[in-house]
């Protein structure tokens, strides 16, 4: 079977052949830069990567990085030129919004990574008389997204599709009323300038949108930071064994591991309160009647969970750190 050509930045070149490695894309900076490199750390995914190299070899799997800007990635994995990538799911509709997916083409969303939570969202001037994005339509309208932009006022004005690209060929629709331009940043400061009526932007906490006198009328999409595929990765075992790697990270940032003693008489009632993934793991005491109990508990209900299980009669209640994790 002959080896697929891969097209990719010019420094691969000085690194070798590529081509027995599987190719992970990852965000190069912004905002999922961090939170990606922590996860692949906690995957025991080793690499070094060299100054401005946007390439980094893996030392402990037949695995290479490349270092991508996100919105980026969805094209290199959905064109199969990259296995693997993580970006935001606001990209990944982005780049479905313009692209046609076909039976090798296309993206496969394998896993949320459940960071980088943001929204997608229509915004006008605070001080503006636009209350609903409806008001918008016939407007000017300014965003980095102009794929989702576009369907979102095509919906708006009761336009099913679109134009669509097919080989090349441009297949024209009904023009929308609705002037969509694209800025690629400081989207913000479009309506200040006189540039549009409103825009269509990435919202996390908000401050940027309020500083730049701007509030949000409505949603287009909320995303968080996904692990996605191409349709035909070159190591499907690989991208297997690396998802259950990062799925286990994240269960392990999720779960606390709860351990305590209790008479075995009050044993079913403890353990409704810590019933487990599954089911908590429960060990015989030496001491008559009493019984030791493990189980797997979500983070965010530790506290309350300690304070239910003493008022049942539960002692020697410890909470523990799970480095990294395998559970279904």
């Amino acid at each position: 079977m002959a080896t697929r050509r891969r097209s990719l930045p010019p420094i691969a070149n000085a690194l070798g052949s590529l081509n027995d490695r599987l190719l992970f894309a990852v965000p190069k900076k912004g905002r999922l830069n961090q939170a990606t490199l922590d996860l692949l750390a906690g995957s025991d995914i080793q690499f070094r990567r060299e100054t401005r190299l946007d390439i980094a070899l893996v030392r402990n799997l037949p695995l290479a990085l490349i270092f991508l800007p996100a919105a980026d990635i969805p094209t290199f994995v959905g064109e199969g030129k990259v296995d693997l990538g993580i970006t935001g799911r606001d990209q990944v509709a982005e780049h479905d919004a313009v692209a046609i997916s076909t039976e090798n083409a296309g993206v496969v969303e394998v896993l949320d990574l459940g960071f980088g939570r943001c929204k997608l969202q229509v915004q006008v001037p605070e001080k503006g008389g636009i209350q609903d994005a409806g008001e918008l339509v016939g407007k000017n309208v300014v965003t980095s997204f102009v794929g989702l932009s576009e369907a979102y006022f095509a919906r708006l004005e009761g336009e099913e599709e679109l134009e669509v690209v097919v080989n090349g060929d441009a297949k024209a629709k009904k023009r929308l009323q609705t002037t969509i331009k694209y800025v690629g940043g400081s989207v913000e400061a479009a309506c200040a300038l006189g540039v549009a009526d409103g825009i269509v932007d990435l919202v996390e906490s908000g401050e940027t949108m309020k500083a730049a006198g701007l509030k949000a009328i409505a949603t287009v999409i909320e995303s968080t930071a996904v692990l996605i595929r191409s349709k035909n990765p070159s190591n499907p075992k690989l991208v297997d064994l690396i998802a259950s790697r990062i799925q286990g990270v994240i269960t392990a940032q999720k779960y606390v591991l709860c351990q305590y003693n209790v008479q075995r008489s009050r044993l079913e009632t403890a353990t409704k309160i810590t019933p487990g993934k599954r089911a908590p793991t429960i060990n015989a005491l030496e001491e008559e009647g009493w019984v030791a109990v493990s189980s797997m508990v979500a983070k965010s209900k530790i506290a309350t969970v300690m304070d239910d299980l003493e008022a049942v009669g539960a002692t020697d209640i410890l909470v523990l750190d799970i480095a990294n994790s395998r559970s279904s």
